[in-house]
């Protein structure tokens, strides 16, 4: 007799069966289009208020948690709702039939807008869509803003220290994009010692000083308190895991094929403070300039896709990993971006509540969130630099116009800007 799935803890309706995971969340991936927020929307609808699995409170703490994880929150909530009805085999089928259909039509994408020698008007949209992507992350980065400022706190010093976090990001991504990671970390360690510092007791004559050994039975700094040792722990495996991100020797060793492409994906995967969008600066100097994968404006259009298609916005990665080896190269890319994220949930699903009532983990995000906020609008020079022609300027200050000044929808702004690409391209515009 086949033993049954560990299931999480009861506040569901019960057993859902594998086969309707699988036709729930692969529809979403089908019909997912404008990243995060239509991911939370169609699973809330789904999980919480049409089928009744979820109650809203767990589907809250759900997205709370995910947020506070690195990697992309949306697929990490998508299979947190899985991993809630089924435990680990609903979360292995609901999120990958979440992934799978964006998965399959930005690699097809990839295809034709990569080519060698596409048609003039797949040149003219690329060039067009391209030309939107700016003002994209520029419009990201806005509208994350206003939650981060909120969560700073209201005292005068927490603002400063904000701002300071949020130029750091934006400079790192303008000048210094393969240490950005560093960046986002140390922002974020700095924070939590200035939120929760170390605590020393006072030396008075006559008692031992730090370092010690104290008396017998007395209770010295060297005593922790239950668990302590291990959550440091814990708080320093990630701290030394992403200060490898900007190692020189471990990039010179990733220096060509498919190891560059699974180390970038990596870095996207398990890595990224902030959100799907905080991929563009995480990703731009290390695959254009670091490990040449792509060109410039091949990256723009690898930024495009990854918005215009179904699904979680870091599939852009599997962009990358097709120019590097085609379809295998896309595949290692987007395999190794979201195993990270299924390994969180699986390891960690039922530890979301405590997660985020950490105060330390809290402390660390109100730090490292500016600083990606910063990154993602930092971004938005280099990749303006990257434009080619006066006409994509054009096409830059509509899209601008479109998401800053009306607050439209980004899907729209860069099939907009690809159609006007097209008409520029048959009207003779250069687009070579």
């Amino acid at each position: 007799m086949q033993a049954a799935d560990p299931v999480p803890p009861p506040g569901g309706t019960g057993r859902v069966p594998l086969l309707t995971i699988a036709r729930e969340w692969g529809r979403i991936g089908c019909i997912g289009f404008g990243g995060p927020p239509a991911h939370v929307a169609l699973l809330r609808t789904l999980c919480v208020e049409r089928r009744g699995w979820i109650s809203a409170a767990e589907f809250e703490d759900g997205i709370a948690a995910t947020n506070m994880l690195p990697g992309p929150a949306s697929t990490q909530l998508a299979i947190f709702c899985a991993w809630r009805l089924r435990g680990p085999r609903g979360a292995l089928v609901g999120g990958a039939c979440f992934i799978v259909p964006g998965l399959i039509v930005i690699l097809a994408l990839s295809a034709v807008f990569l080519a060698a020698r596409p048609p003039l008007w797949i040149k003219g949209a690329s060039l067009g869509a391209d030309a939107a992507v700016p003002a994209v992350a520029l419009g990201a980065a806005l509208s994350l803003a206003p939650a981060s400022w909120r969560r700073a706190g209201a005292p005068r010093p927490s603002h400063v220290r904000w701002t300071c976090y949020l130029l750091a990001g934006g400079v790192a991504a303008a000048l210094i994009g393969p240490f950005l990671v560093l960046v986002l970390v140390g922002c974020g360690l700095l924070e939590l010692l200035v939120r929760t510092p170390p605590r020393h007791p006072a030396w008075v004559p006559g008692s031992p000083r730090q370092g010690t050994a104290p008396a017998a039975g007395g209770a010295g700094p060297a005593e922790l308190p239950p668990g302590a040792k291990r959550r440091g722990a814990l708080l320093a495996e990630p701290s030394a895991l992403l200060a490898l991100a900007g190692s020189p020797v471990l990039q010179a060793s990733a220096a060509a094929g498919l190891l560059s492409v699974a180390w970038v994906a990596f870095k996207v995967g398990a890595l990224s403070y902030g959100g799907g969008f905080v991929i563009i600066p995480l990703m731009q100097h290390d695959v254009v300039h670091t490990y040449h994968l792509m060109t410039s404006a091949q990256f723009l259009s690898a930024v495009a896709l990854g918005q215009v298609t179904p699904g979680p916005v870091v599939q852009t990665v599997a962009v990358v990993g097709y120019a590097a080896a085609g379809v295998g190269g896309g595949l290692l890319a987007s395999l190794v971006a979201f195993a990270p994220s299924f390994a969180f949930v699986l390891a960690g699903g039922s530890r979301f509540g405590q997660l985020r009532g950490s105060a330390r983990v809290q402390a660390f995000l109100t730090g490292a969130g500016p600083a990606a906020i910063g990154a993602i609008a930092g971004a938005a020079i280099p990749l303006s630099l990257a434009l080619s022609h006066l006409w994509q300027i054009a096409v830059l200050a509509l899209a601008a116009a479109w998401l800053l000044g009306l607050r439209r929808g980004v899907v729209a702004a860069i099939v907009g800007g690809g159609a006007l690409g097209v008409i520029a391209a048959l009207a003779g515009a250069p687009v070579t």
